[in-house]
């Protein structure tokens, strides 16, 4: 049941998060018959623009329903007694506000604006539940998978839900129902057919093998072709940027003052396989840790330009990116205005 009309849905958990968006969605739908849906970034709209467009009354439908991402950057006083004050009033009106970001948390008193029972984090599943997460999805579609398949896969595509059912429900085109999908399965279809992506871009970016210059080069061709590929979003790019050189700082982390971890803290890292613990060593020894928290504020600057200016220098800025990380170890590129 609707008590209330705002929520609040933060962290890096994309699948579930979405899920229980659309869960809101369709109960809304189911007690208001119709609705009118928006779908906005904060960078990208007046925050007193969409709370007018909550307290008007819909021409065509019974209710509103409106999801307004990156609230992390919601921090004026204005903005926030706009929204808490709406609030408050909520539970006179159809109408729905789903505030949601991938960090863990926002403003404390945007955060309070929203009632507990409305307010959930959607952490990245452990490594466990992501194996059972993946056998149960290729379970649920009528497939078994191996545990040499679940690793492969984990290794080669971002863990969070979202992301696993787009790269999973290739295998179902692919096999019969039936079909025990196995390692060599995923090396054929993920593998060898694999697109050049954010995680193609960073294993080219830390191989040490060659120069900057000649990393710089190998990564701005490969983003050349991200950009033209179906994956050509600038944001899904260095979100998965972010999460490699998260998992850097978790490697780090694991091996920090001297330490040698077990397998079963490798494992529970998500550095399971060989091939990944061996990427992961490369990249340690291409930056620094103080590099890769510069590196992750750099990804997070570049993510909030591109949101604010729009699509017309989106190249520009991810060109500058990698050559900030790659040559500079994270150091911002300067920016110079003319008189």
């Amino acid at each position: 049941m609707i008590e209330t009309g705002i929520y609040l849905f933060t962290g890096p958990e994309a699948g579930e998060k979405n899920d229980a968006i659309n869960s809101i969605r369709d109960e809304s739908k189911k007690k208001n018959g119709s609705l009118d849906e928006y779908r906005y970034f904060a960078a990208d709209v007046r925050v007193a623009d969409v709370i007018a467009q909550l307290q008007n009354e819909s021409l065509f439908s019974s209710a509103l329903f409106i999801v307004l991402r990156n609230a992390e950057i919601i921090k004026t006083k204005a903005e926030i007694e706009l929204i808490s004050g709406w609030a408050k009033q909520a539970g006179n009106s159809s109408n729905i506000l789903i505030l949601v970001s991938d960090e863990m948390s926002v403003d404390k008193k945007l955060e309070s604006a929203v009632p507990a029972g409305h307010r959930k984090i959607f952490w990245e599943m452990f490594e466990n539940r992501k194996e059972q997460w993946l056998v149960s999805y290729f379970k649920k579609n009528g497939f078994g998978i191996s545990a040499d398949a679940v690793s492969q896969i984990l290794e080669m595509v971002e863990n969070n839900t979202e992301s696993l059912k787009s790269e999973c429900s290739r295998f179902f085109y692919c096999f019969e129902p039936g079909h025990q999908i196995t390692a060599a399965d995923v090396d054929k279809i993920l593998a060898h057919n694999r697109e050049e992506s954010a995680f193609t871009l960073f294993e080219s970016m830390c191989d040490r093998a060659k120069r900057k210059n000649e990393r710089f080069e190998t990564a701005v061709a490969i983003l050349n072709k991200i950009r033209l590929s179906r994956e050509s979003n600038a944001v899904s790019v260095i979100a998965g940027l972010t999460y490699c050189f998260r998992q850097l700082r978790n490697w780090n982390a694991l091996f920090s003052g001297g330490v040698k971890p077990t397998d079963a803290q490798l494992k529970a890292g998500g550095f399971s396989s060989k091939k990944n613990q061996e990427l992961y060593r490369q990249a340690s020894g291409v930056w620094s840790n103080g590099s890769v928290a510069s590196i992750i504020s750099l990804l997070a600057a570049t993510d909030m330009s591109i949101r604010q200016e729009g699509s017309a220098f989106e190249d520009t800025r991810l060109v500058m990116l990698l050559h900030s990380i790659i040559n500079k170890d994270g150091i911002y590129c300067s920016e110079y205005s003319y008189d």
